[in-house]
């Protein structure tokens, strides 16, 4: 048996042989069954050449995934390309890898390894690398003994245990050691994000979740003057961005963007990314970000509901935004009728609809806000000033002495800051509670006068 191909360290790019197992259940996808991997490898830099082979099964098989026949053949096909690995779109165990491996006699990557590459690759924040990190040492211990497999002659019963043990043995108890102060270095940093989301709670937050590509950045971009990368490609965003958005009506939103979800995620990168993608849900708007011109937009829209699922039992989108309809030709999909949503449709590219998206922003805020008035002496400039950039101004008249009479929608961080700020002399109605207030607290009899 020839040996296993060595890594490339030329610089030059990857070639790579795709192929995968089509199980009973799986999501069919429009462009072919290996459409998506091949855009996983187009992001990971590499060079994906064929045509690629597939095979339906009711079951994976134990030792190999797919049938061995099967195997003998991406075998022949990674010989005539020359390949340097073989990507196979499905999660594989470490045996199954390993017998892979000796068929084909080049590496094997799985779906999962390939997508925690392109994170290591691109992450840029200490968080997300920590993350990434800690996602892949779990997910490369229960497979280190693929890579001490040059060693394996030199095992035995008891008595005769060789270094080839012993140095796996050694390894596993250095990346469990990685592992917990992974743990605790993240946790340490999540602590310390969480007070930073706690202090914007007098400002009004917006998460954009999707799946990957839909034009989460490119949205976050034409909305708050960015300039965040915006690629059609799959991760072009792996950190939570945070920006602020200002209402034409004056109030300012700020707008969350995070990495875009996919279908079969790992599930060692969930678990990694959980505080990050917890982050994103804990807004006061969960917009849902849709490429509604890619065919499987169905299939997408339910993966990223899935997601949400496994994040958080009681959180989903509020709004959906249908992008990408200077693509779409035809009538709006017939499915925007089966959701609950409120809905838009936008294109973040030539902003077509994106009135209509702040309009519903706007109601989505004015939910959240109270209706006051307030009356403020002309003495007091610098309060007036700060009153009227923290809310949205419905009414405003001036008293013949000069005191300013406003009614506001404030949100209640802000209407909780001017009652700190607020003189005696200044005088607080609340004409309305918040919606939220209003269907838990009993409003009170008559005006509210402080």
């Amino acid at each position: 048996m020839s040996e296993i191909s060595p890594f490339k360290t030329d610089g030059g790019k990857e070639r790579v042989l795709v192929c995968g197992v089509l199980l009973e259940g799986q999501v069919t996808e429009h462009d072919g069954p290996l459409s998506e991997l091949r855009g996983l490898c187009i992001a990971a830099g590499v060079e994906v050449v064929g045509e690629g082979i597939t095979q339906s099964r009711p079951r994976p098989s134990s030792a190999t995934m797919m049938g061995r026949g099967k195997a003998e053949e991406i075998a022949l096909l990674a010989e005539e390309h020359s390949v340097d690995a073989v990507v196979v779109d499905n999660d594989l165990s470490p045996a199954q890898v390993r017998n892979l491996e000796k068929i084909f006699n080049v590496r094997v990557v799985d779906r999962s390894e390939l997508i925690l590459d392109i994170f290591a690759k691109r992450v840029s924040t200490r968080q997300s690398r920590l993350q990434v990190e800690l996602a892949q040492v779990e997910y490369l211990i229960p497979r280190l003994r693929r890579l001490w497999t040059h060693l394996e002659r030199l095992k035995g019963g008891v008595g005769m245990r060789g270094p080839g043990e012993t140095q796996l043995e050694t390894d596993q108890r250095l990346l469990l050691k990685r592992v917990h102060d992974l743990k605790r270095e993240l946790k340490t940093i999540e602590a310390r994000k969480r007070r930073q989301v706690q202090s914007r709670s007098d400002v009004y937050t917006l998460g954009l979740i999707g799946y990957t590509n839909a034009g989460k950045s490119t949205l976050l971009n034409i909305l708050t003057g960015a300039d965040e990368l915006a690629a059609d490609m799959l991760f072009a965003t792996l950190d939570t961005r945070t920006r602020k958005w200002k209402l034409e009506d004056g109030r300012t939103v700020l707008v969350s963007d995070t990495v875009g979800f996919l279908q079969r995620l790992p599930h060692h990168l969930v678990a990694s990314f959980h505080a990050t993608l917890e982050e994103a849900l804990n807004v006061d708007l969960l917009v849902h970000v849709v490429d509604t011109a890619h065919p499987d937009v169905a299939d997408q829209m339910a993966a990223v509901d899935h997601v949400l699922a496994d994040l958080s039992a009681h959180r989903f989108a509020d709004l959906i935004v249908y992008n990408k309809i200077d693509r779409f030709e035809g009538d709006a999909p017939l499915f925007v009728n089966n959701r609950e949503e409120d809905a838009v449709f936008v294109s973040a590219k030539t902003g077509e609809g994106l009135d209509k998206f702040e309009a519903l922003v706007a109601e989505h805020l004015d939910r959240r806000s109270a209706l006051i008035r307030v009356e403020i002496p002309a003495s007091a400039g610098a309060l007036l000033a700060s009153v009227r950039h923290s809310g949205r101004c419905v009414e405003e008249n001036y008293l013949e002495d000069g005191t300013a009479v406003l009614v506001m929608r404030l949100s209640e961080g802000a209407l909780g800051q001017l009652k700190r700020d607020m003189s005696s002399d200044v005088r607080l109605e609340i004409l309305e509670l918040a919606v939220e207030q209003v269907l838990t607290e009993k409003e009170p009899e008559g005006p509210d006068w402080r």
